[in-house]
């Protein structure tokens, strides 16, 4: 703009702000809103849409007539780079499982919004050949397949998958996990079951499979009296996703007073699970009878969780 200062800017009325906020200049400001078009030549238009909040207060959709091209923003994009530059050109499960990555660790918090933005944009009869995101692969192969994984994702997506996430100090939670895992698999062979070592993992990849999963697992040992920060930090950050629909219970060892259970509950309840019994607690490191109790334990919840969907359903 110091090139150009006399360039107009379309921008919603929150952008406005973010720009004079960021750079203290007062440009050529046209503020717009959705509906408000913009003639470009050739008979074609820019027709605005507000996005405020996916993901930023400022976002806006343009759409351009004649070429059919949706210019969403953060919305259908992905933290993805590839050698092509349209979905027909790139592996299309890595693409969708990137999109859902997206998804889960950024607009999760804002599925209530993207579903009536959605609506919006339906009613609105739009023709679109292309959807062009601001970053990531474009959608010009049946863009609305795009569409319609946003349409299953704000509504309380989940899959039949139950994920166990922990951290251990000296393998005791660790085995317990494991025992767990089998003793799910047990009472439901038709359940998909991954097991994470947070510290281990990287967390938007384990935070991927949480969005995707009906239940959840936490382990965490005891330590000072708490959880280790590598649990607690995880758990914190899954609040901050909203998820809704899942169901959870949590499980660790302990060798003196052993809160680290009842913290792991605590943490799941505030982040909107459905808690599933008060965990499993294992004194000191799991030998065979605490591994057998781990494997029952694992079994009682893939029951607990299938008789919870047939109550809700």
């Amino acid at each position: 703009m110091k090139r150009i200062p006399n360039t107009p800017i379309y921008c919603t009325a929150n952008a406005v702000k973010s720009l004079k906020g960021q750079y203290q200049a007062d440009w050529d400001f046209h503020v717009v809103k959705t509906g408000d078009s913009l003639p470009v030549g050739n008979g074609k238009e820019l027709v605005f849409v507000e996005m405020a909040m996916i993901h930023w207060p400022d976002s806006m959709a343009t759409y351009l007539t004649g070429d059919n091209i949706l210019f969403s923003n953060d919305a259908f994009g992905q933290h993805y780079a590839a050698s092509g530059l349209f979905n027909d050109e790139v592996d299309r499960s890595i693409l969708l499982y990137e999109a859902m990555k997206y998804y889960a660790n950024i607009l999760s918090p804002l599925s209530d919004l993207i579903r009536r933005k959605l609506d919006e944009i339906a009613a609105m009869n739009l023709p679109i050949d292309v959807i062009a995101t601001s970053h990531g692969i474009l959608w010009r192969d049946n863009p609305a397949q795009i569409i319609e994984k946003y349409s299953q994702w704000c509504r309380a997506y989940r899959e039949n998958q139950i994920t166990i996430v922990y951290d251990t100090m000296w393998n005791g939670t660790r085995h317990l996990a494991e025992a767990i895992a089998e003793g799910i698999l047990s009472a439901d062979k038709d359940v998909v079951v991954k097991i994470y070592n947070i510290s281990k993992s990287d967390q938007n990849d384990v935070l991927t499979e949480v969005f995707r999963s009906k239940a959840v697992l936490a382990g965490s040992p005891t330590h000072a009296r708490g959880v280790l920060h590598s649990m607690a930090g995880f758990l914190y950050l899954v609040k901050d996703m909203k998820f809704k629909g899942k169901y959870a219970a949590a499980f660790g060892c302990h060798g003196w007073s052993g809160e680290g259970v009842g913290i792991l509950n605590a943490m799941l309840d505030d982040a909107g699970f459905t808690r599933l019994g008060d965990g499993l607690k294992a004194l000191w490191s799991p030998d065979d009878e605490a591994r057998r109790k781990a494997f029952d334990f694992g079994a009682k919840f893939a029951r607990d969780c299938a008789a919870a969907e047939t109550a809700g359903a």
